[in-house]
């Protein structure tokens, strides 16, 4: 498709015109490749169940590690990336992010054909998935462009909840991919395992390195849907300087690769040696801090024709909702990225084994239950919820303000996230804990809908507060911001399950929702708000 050189969507004749139809194309293209995005960076969640299944020589707490290095690069790599569209354009940059996808994804299945694989590899393919998380903030930044102010909660929503459907996809098709002999050998499970239609038994053959290649079917054609179907548009406050596609990819490479030097240096503080340092779990929290600062300075020292583009937009940090936004985004997108990461592990862990006390009050957690429910066959539930509730979210907060949706959303975080804690407790101190599961698993999904209406309602909040040049950037950031909660929650669960604890990490994040219900108050909706029902 050709480069669009005029674009005014709030202009009504114009838009029913011509650009509705060219928005919508290229939204309808956005959505699967950032689908896609999703599936590959959060895959590893549903991936290291099945390893354990498998009985991959690793312990519970190294497989922890996978899912929270995908989440903590994804996170990383948004910094960069909510700045991709102003210098590379949106199509440019939609076809070459989803076209990088392929790497870790055909990585995956080699790797996973071969139980003997060292855990260092499937560390850095982990490393290699954050490729996905990095997409939302250009996908998002790139669709805000495109529909004029009135529209955008849907239009938005639509895009974040189609694409974060992407895990809902994953946790359905890779089992079921799994259970197809395509090609390689198959490997014999030693527990029980699941998929969406039922339970498998022990003992069946599973095509666990189909967990990657079945990526190939999707990013193939999508790739070639994003070159051909997708508009770069070259207006002075949108992409005015992109160059030729080359050039834009080489500058979309190396923006990549200081996210990756930023996200390797802070998982090198993190984790557990031989891969890091081991840093104290409370190292987390300023390692986040210091990650995002040095990437920032990083992009603010790149010469050249980059440079003035960048200092254009980092104007958006010197507007405080910035910030403010950034704290309630990670309320609503980034528990819910974190507990689809965390969710399925979680399930298995908690449920999946008896946990006995002895005459001497020491507790025993490694004992399989062989009636714990399948993590696979209700895992994906939650992000289901999430994800096609958004744009429900969006709408109604195009009719009524972002921040009212938002203030109800907290409330209903709060409560659901106090009463997941209490079950979640009692199973594991339970040797027949899956006598909590469903008041624990419903709890869950009314938490999974509610960060889901509250993502949605989060963006016609930044749309209304911001002007339209600084609204796109402003979402990739909060998003990027957010997105470390695909790090923290596993990070948090796992220390917690291994601390015997698990309940504390849904008390802290129900301390934290009351913060943002605090601030979103504050700013948005009390005598003193700074914006009148944005």
């Amino acid at each position: 498709m050709s480069d669009i050189t005029k674009w005014d969507p709030e202009d009504q004749a114009f838009w029913e015109s011509e650009g509705k139809k060219i928005a919508n194309r290229n939204l309808w293209i956005s959505i699967p490749s950032l689908l896609c995005g999703f599936a590959v960076w959060l895959y590893w969640g549903i991936i290291t169940v099945q390893m354990l299944n498998l009985g991959f020589p690793f312990a519970k707490s190294e497989l922890f590690t996978l899912m929270a290095i995908a989440g903590f690069t994804g996170a990383t790599l948004r910094i960069p990336s909510s700045f991709f569209i102003r210098i590379a354009g949106g199509r440019n940059t939609i076809f070459f992010t989803t076209a990088l996808l392929m790497l870790p994804a055909v990585g995956a299945g080699i790797a996973l054909g071969n139980p003997d694989t060292p855990l260092w590899q499937f560390q850095i393919l982990a490393f290699l998935s954050g490729f996905g998380g990095g997409n939302f903030a250009s996908s998002m930044s790139n669709i805000s462009f495109f529909f004029p102010k009135r529209q955008q909660g849907l239009a938005l929503g639509l895009n974040a909840g189609l694409g974060n459907a992407g895990v809902t996809t994953m946790q359905i098709l890779v089992p079921l991919a799994m259970t197809i002999g395509i090609m390689g050998d198959p490997m014999t499970l030693q527990a029980t395992s699941g998929t969406l239609i039922g339970k498998i038994p022990a003992g069946s053959d599973t095509y666990l390195h189909n967990a990657g290649f079945v990526w190939l079917l999707f990013l193939v054609p999508l790739a070639f849907a994003g070159w051909f179907g997708m508009n770069n548009l070259r207006t002075e406050h949108i992409s005015p300087h992109i160059g030729s596609p080359v050039g834009a990819f080489a500058k979309i490479s190396g923006m990549l690769a200081l996210g990756f030097v930023g996200a390797a240096a802070g998982l090198f503080i993190i984790l557990p040696a031989p891969v890091g340092m081991g840093a104290p779990s409370w190292a987390k929290w300023p390692v986040i801090a210091f990650v995002l600062f040095f990437v920032v300075m990083m992009l603010k020292m790149i010469p050249g024709e980059i440079k003035p583009n960048l200092q254009r937009q980092f104007k958006i940090f010197e507007h405080k909702h910035t910030w403010i936004m950034s704290v309630i985004y990670i309320m609503t997108f980034g528990s819910f990225i974190g507990y689809a990461a965390g969710f399925p592990l979680s399930i298995k862990v908690v449920f999946g084994f008896q946990h006995l006390q002895d005459a001497a009050g020491v507790w025993d957690h490694s004992q399989k239950n062989p009636n714990g429910p399948s993590a696979l066959m209700y895992a994906w539930m939650g992000p289901f919820i999430g994800a096609f509730i958004r744009p429900v979210g969006g709408w109604i907060a195009d009719k009524v303000g972002g921040a009212k949706v938002t203030q109800y959303v907290a409330i209903a975080m709060i409560a659901s996230a106090l009463g997941v804690a209490y079950f979640m407790k009692a199973a594991y101190a339970s040797a027949t804990p899956e006598e909590f599961f469903w008041p624990f698993f419903l709890l869950f999904l009314v938490l999974f809908a509610a960060t889901g209406i509250g993502n949605g309602s989060t963006f016609r909040t930044i749309a209304m507060v911001f002007d339209k040049e600084q609204a796109g950037p402003v979402l990739g950031w909060t998003s990027a911001v957010a997105a470390y909660g695909a790090f923290i929650i596993p990070k948090v669960f796992g220390e917690q399950i291994k601390a015997t604890t698990p309940e504390n990490a849904l008390y802290g994040f129900a301390v934290f929702y009351f913060v943002c219900l605090l601030l979103n108050w504050w700013f948005y909706l009390g005598p003193k708000r700074e914006y009148d029902n944005p």
